[in-house]
């Protein structure tokens, strides 16, 4: 994915003073020297010519221990604007979500968006975008004429374009490693195509980043992902299905039911009713344990002490993607299958292990807290590779 940086920032100038060139310098929470950019091409016409200063309001964060950028950023600017529109919620985002559930519209006002853009050859796609700093931006010292703006748009585009390359290349390196003529995959088949699906995924989030949602942006990723078809556009009224509407209020269509017999196994009912594997639970109820303790305390706000309980919940995430369909019956599950996945949860599972103990997490826990969460992490990966060796049987 992009690399996104607006909460990491903590002020920036950005110069577009001679003409063909971008130049500027932004500051990162936990870095010490910052970002210096010089990058080909031109600002929008509301930048171009200007020299802008921004300044975060809000409260910095460090980026992931593992997320650094090049000090020197060297390439070429994307989209460069303090005046895109996008909607604001008028209230915090947890009521928003709360009456959007109800049913009901939460209020918003359109408003002007910084979005700063560009292409590096070592970091890839960089994107600020934030509605939440404060601007100064200068007179400007030239102005774009239509022809350099359409120039302008243009290189922006090849620049998209540049980057969706080597994306589209990952994609076809992936698949070409998978055997789809194979007709029994074993757990390293199932590695493969894993691998190709995290590569399509990767580029339709970053074209769902780029373009949004709206039915030009929807057009512009279809095509990018080779959905896009004349001919069956053409045809497709002819060739669809009538589609039943008794589907949407679930009419017709058998709910699952667990195998009884594996109740405790396989599967166990939470207090909401839902069904998941005991091991996910655990992890759940771990994950989400540590989370309060350190909320509690005040813990939390370590940014290495928030990046490893992330990475916990990510854990049991994964291990719902994993497990919980074995609560209606493992001859419906591919065991190569489970096998792959939950070597991908180990992956992400040692990654977290090392977060964990990281000196700044370890000296802001207690002793009692860490032992106990070390423990935890180690039984998990203890179950985790039994249940592997179980599926491979």
């Amino acid at each position: 994915m992009a690399w996104r940086i607006e909460g990491s920032v903590i002020r920036g100038e950005i110069d577009n003073r001679e003409k063909g060139w971008v130049k500027g310098l932004i500051w990162l929470a936990g870095d010490s020297n910052p970002v210096k950019l010089r990058l080909m091409g031109n600002a929008h016409p509301d930048l171009a010519g200007c020299l802008l200063k921004f300044k975060n309001t809000a409260e910095p964060f460090a980026l992931p221990s593992d997320k650094r950028l090049v000090e020197e950023q060297i390439g070429t600017v994307g989209d460069f604007t303090a005046s895109r529109k996008v909607r604001v919620l008028d209230i915090p985002t947890e009521e928003a979500y709360l009456m959007s559930k109800r049913g009901e519209s939460p209020p918003e006002h359109m408003a002007n968006c910084l979005y700063l853009e560009w292409f590096s050859p070592t970091n890839g796609r960089v994107v600020i975008e934030s509605v939440d700093y404060e601007l100064e931006v200068s007179a400007p010292e030239w102005r774009l004429t239509d022809a350099d703006n359409e120039e302008r748009a243009r290189a922006v585009e090849e620049g998209m374009s540049e980057f969706l390359n080597k994306l589209t290349e990952s994609v076809e390196s992936s698949k070409s490693e998978v055997d789809y003529e194979k007709e029994l995959w074993d757990e390293f088949d199932y590695e493969k195509f894993m691998r190709e699906s995290d590569a399509c995924t990767e580029k339709y989030m970053e074209l769902i980043d780029k373009y949004g949602d709206s039915e030009e942006g929807q057009a512009k990723i279809d095509q990018e992902m080779g959905w896009a078809s004349d001919e069956n556009a053409d045809n497709s009224d002819e060739d669809e299905e009538p589609f039943d509407e008794s589907l949407i209020d679930g009419e017709n269509v058998d709910e699952l039911e667990p195998v009884p017999e594996t109740e405790g196994k396989d599967w166990i009912r939470t207090e909401d009713g839902n069904i998941v594997h005991p091991l996910q639970d655990r992890c759940f109820r771990q994950a989400m344990a540590l989370w309060h303790e350190c909320n509690d305390l005040d813990l939390d706000a370590n940014d290495h002490v928030s990046e490893f309980i992330t990475g916990y919940q990510i854990i049991s995430a994964k291990l719902a993607g994993a497990l919980n369909s074995l609560a209606y019956g493992r001859d419906l599950d591919d065991g190569a299958f489970t096998v792959a996945s939950l070597k991908r949860v180990i992956g992400i599972l040692h990654s977290a292990q090392e977060s964990f103990e990281h000196p700044e997490v370890q000296s802001t826990l207690s002793a009692e807290i860490s032992n106990r969460v070390r423990g935890e992490l180690f039984a998990l990966r203890e179950s985790i590779l039994q249940l592997m060796e179980e599926f491979r049987e």
